[in-house]
C-alpha cells in the first residue's frame, strides 16, 4: 500500500515538473541575435504536455486540470484571464473524446491530428483576442502549430521516456 501511495506521489511531481518545464519554455526570451519573426514559431509547449499526458493519463488529468493550467498560463502571460483555460479546456475535451483511437496512430500520424489540435487551440486564443479588439488575423497565427506539430515525435518521445523511467501510472 505505502508503495503505491509513493508511486501516485512521484507521479504527481513528475506531471507538474513536466508542466512547469512547458510553462517556462513558453515565457524564455527568444535572444536578440534571433530574428524576431523566428518568435511567432515558437510552439505552445504547455499544450503539447497536457495533450500527452492526457493522451498517456486520462484519468489523472482532465478537464478541471487542463482550465488550472491555463489560468495560470494566463497569469504567467498577461493574457486575458480565461483565454488560455478555454483553449486548453477545448483540446482537453477533444484529446480526452479520441484518446482511444489517438494511441493506435504512430507518432507522426499523432503529429498531424496534434497540428489540428493545435489550430484549434490557436484558433481560440485568436477568436478571445479579436472580440475584446487586442489582435487582427495574420497566417503567422498558426505557425506555433506547424512547429509543435513537427516537435510532437520528439516532445512525445521524451515524456514517454520519464512516464516509463518514474513509473507513473
Amino acid at each position: 500500500m505505502e508503495a503505491v501511495v509513493e508511486n501516485r506521489v512521484s507521479g504527481i511531481v513528475v506531471i507538474v515538473l513536466t508542466v512547469l518545464t512547458g510553462m517556462v519554455l513558453s515565457v524564455v526570451p527568444v535572444p536578440h541575435s534571433v530574428p524576431a519573426e523566428l518568435g511567432f514559431v515558437r510552439p505552445d509547449w504547455v499544450a503539447m504536455v497536457l495533450v500527452y499526458w492526457i493522451l498517456a493519463l486520462p484519468h489523472r488529468l482532465g478537464l478541471i486540470s487542463a482550465w488550472c493550467i491555463g489560468i495560470v498560463m494566463d497569469i504567467l502571460l498577461g493574457s486575458l484571464i480565461g483565454q488560455h483555460a478555454l483553449s486548453y479546456v477545448a483540446i482537453a475535451y477533444i484529446v480526452a473524446n479520441l484518446y482511444q483511437r489517438l494511441r493506435m496512430f504512430s507518432v507522426w500520424q499523432q503529429a498531424a491530428v496534434l497540428f489540428a489540435i493545435l489550430g484549434v487551440n490557436h484558433l481560440i486564443n485568436f477568436w478571445v483576442e479579436s472580440i475584446f479588439g487586442l489582435n487582427e488575423w495574420s497566417m503567422w497565427y498558426l505557425l506555433p502549430a506547424v512547429s509543435g506539430a513537427l516537435l510532437w515525435p520528439w516532445v512525445f518521445l521524451m515524456l514517454r521516456f520519464l512516464r516509463r523511467k518514474f513509473r507513473v501510472t
